[in-house]
């Protein structure tokens, strides 16, 4: 007597059979679980997609569970989404600044003049530098990346840094 085992879904004919005997009621569980604002049309398809793509691993048996809870969890990760969005809303940062619209002006001149000062960098220089000051990397890090010695590198950054500060120096840096 030979055990029989259990028929996954990846069969056309039984994904197509569990599709027609279980759109319909899981469509009609989540319109009237959760309304019209979840799409229950969607998340039905959605659900019978991840069972597709879980298919090897889904027995025939198990697939209405499987589709109710992946239909059920989807709804619930977009309420859980939407309550973030609607909370950020609420506690969005506001506009208006208490700076000073000179010191406004004057930080945006600065930014300015220090992308030209980036600019008037070797490629090198500005490599090493933005590697050191933006993405917060080590100089042995950067020698690594770059194929060259740690000496290079930090030559490569003081000449930067020195060449930024002449360039800066109405700003008083």
């Amino acid at each position: 007597m030979t055990k029989e085992l259990p028929e996954n879904v990846c069969k056309e004919e039984t994904f197509k059979s569990l599709y027609d005997s279980y759109a319909t009621e899981l469509h009609n569980y989540l319109y009237y679980k959760y309304g019209e604002k979840c799409s229950p049309n969607d998340t039905t398809q959605e659900a019978f997609i991840k069972l597709w793509e879980n298919c090897k691993k889904v027995v025939s048996s198990k697939a209405r569970a499987f589709l109710y809870k992946v239909a059920n969890n989807s709804v619930l990760n977009d309420i859980k989404h939407h309550k973030v969005v609607l909370r950020y809303r609420l506690d969005k940062p506001s506009e208006v600044t208490n700076e000073d619209p000179e010191y406004l002006m004057r930080q945006e001149q600065y930014f300015k003049k220090y992308q030209q000062a980036l600019a008037k960098l070797t490629e090198e220089q500005r490599v090493a530098f933005l590697l050191n000051k933006v993405e917060a990397k080590k100089h042995k890090e950067i020698a690594e990346l770059l194929g060259v010695t740690r000496k290079v590198v930090e030559y490569r950054i003081y000449s930067a840094f020195n060449v930024l500060k002449e360039e800066l120096d109405e700003f008083h840096i």
